[in-house]
């Protein structure tokens, strides 16, 4: 069973149920992986989505990328992805699949620039970070071109336009 567990460290805009439309991210998103069985799992399949500001962001960005400048999301991984597959047959009870953290004032920022509700970026961000959580990454040209059209599939899922389609 999926288990989205999400923490305001700050208010975020909107006054919406952040919980819920976390979880539905983080569902749209795993839904498209080889890892959609880790919903239905017989063990509790847990993800944290901490909703912060740019200075927590900064400084988790520094102090585990070595990158001293905030970031819109950060994911942190707790399951080696080639032991995912093994993960949904667990009977350990509980599995902490990994945190993902999001900045409010950069995804706010990011979200006026591309004239989208921060409600839509920040969930293409969770989109985004429950993708690396299970594997995925945008190393290489390929790799990115695979991410980004599982991002626009599992976000077209949830009434989301493509966040890429003005950069083509």
């Amino acid at each position: 069973m999926l288990s989205v567990e999400t923490h305001e460290a700050q208010p975020w805009p909107d006054a919406l149920d952040w919980e819920v439309r976390a979880a539905e991210a983080v569902a749209a998103a795993l839904a498209l992986t080889p890892f959609a069985s880790l919903a239905d799992a017989a063990p509790l399949v847990e993800i944290s989505v901490r909703l912060t500001d740019d200075a927590e962001v900064h400084a988790l960005n520094r102090d585990f990328r070595d990158k001293d400048k905030p970031t819109n999301v950060l994911s942190f991984p707790q399951v080696q992805a080639d032991l995912l597959i093994a993960m949904s047959n667990s009977d350990d009870g509980e599995i902490l699949l990994g945190d993902i953290v999001l900045a409010r004032e950069t995804c706010a920022r990011e979200a006026n620039e591309k004239a989208i509700p921060i409600v839509d970026h920040a969930t293409h961000l969770i989109v985004h970070g429950t993708l690396h959580l299970v594997g995925y990454d945008h190393m290489d040209d390929a790799s990115a071109v695979a991410m980004e059209a599982l991002e626009v599939k599992a976000l077209a899922s949830l009434g989301i336009a493509n966040p890429y389609a003005d950069q083509d």
